[in-house]
């Protein structure tokens, strides 16, 4: 049986840890930019959190068990 591909985009967009957990970044970082103060600019910087459900579509499209 063949093997399964990585789906690249999916593997730069997150990070996985140590014990499973995946980390993405937050939208909203792009435009508009003077409307937002700079904690919430911030705060957009950081890794965050999955939910569940979207975790595991994840870690299949990456490959990871």
């Amino acid at each position: 049986m063949p093997k399964q591909k990585t789906n690249k985009t999916m593997s730069k967009r997150i990070k996985i840890t140590g014990t499973g957990k995946i980390l993405r970044r937050k939208a909203s970082r792009a435009h508009k930019l003077t409307l937002k103060s700079g904690s919430r600019k911030r705060a957009y910087t950081l890794e965050h959190g999955m939910a569940k459900g979207d975790s595991k579509n994840a870690k299949k499209m990456v490959g990871v068990k």
